[in-house]
């Protein structure tokens, strides 16, 4: 009896979200979405479904994830852009997350808890953000630039024109404001590498 309850619940909350699926329609960013939709299922360990059905269960119950969804469609074709904009005035982003509109960011980005983060910056493919992350502007110079598969744990701050390799992972409450190679590790204030290629090490930045 439980059980069919909420199933019968389920599946009205898919129908209260899935007007949502009329911008993914008319985007031009479907492949994006979808990248990214593959990946949150793999991280939050959902049953794999139907692409759209589980497009519409992050919708209803992923708050960030709606946010990288109308991220998406900003930046896709003026119709999809047009029907997201209506559709948020009931549909409402998550207010604690910022990614900022100048931004590229890669395919499969995953954004976990999310709480007062903030995304100013280029990402590549495959990152993965925690809760009161800043990545953004120091100065006037630039801003970050993230390489893929690149893991940025809670309250960790990267800022200015750095660059951070392909494959690393930034500690939580570390602040980097240099360059991080490749394949590393790193944390602390200020940041250092604790782990190269694999291999335990203490190298400054």
């Amino acid at each position: 009896m439980k059980q069919g309850f909420r199933s019968i619940l389920f599946i009205l909350q898919i129908l209260w979200v899935s007007p949502l699926l009329i911008p993914f329609w008319l985007t031009t960013e479907k492949k994006l979405i979808l990248a990214d939709v593959s990946k949150w299922v793999e991280y939050l360990d959902h049953k794999k479904t139907d692409d759209l059905i589980q497009l519409l269960t992050l919708l209803k119950e992923a708050k960030e994830y709606r946010n990288l969804y109308y991220f998406r469609l900003f930046h896709g074709n003026l119709a999809g852009r047009i029907a997201m904009y209506i559709l948020k005035l009931i549909y409402r982003e998550f207010p604690y997350l910022f990614l900022d509109k100048s931004c590229t960011i890669g395919p499969g980005l995953f954004i976990q808890h999310g709480f007062s983060t903030i995304i100013m910056a280029d990402l590549g493919e495959n990152c993965w953000i925690n809760q009161q992350v800043t990545i953004g502007y120091k100065d006037k110079s630039g801003r970050p630039k993230i390489g893929n598969q690149v893991r940025i744990t809670a309250g960790a701050k990267v800022l200015g024109n750095i660059k951070i390799g392909d494959n690393v992972t930034v500690g939580a409450n570390a602040v980097v404001v240099k360059d991080v190679p490749d394949n590393c590790v790193v944390v602390g204030i200020p940041a250092y590498i604790i782990k190269r290629d694999g291999v335990k090490v203490k190298e400054k930045l």
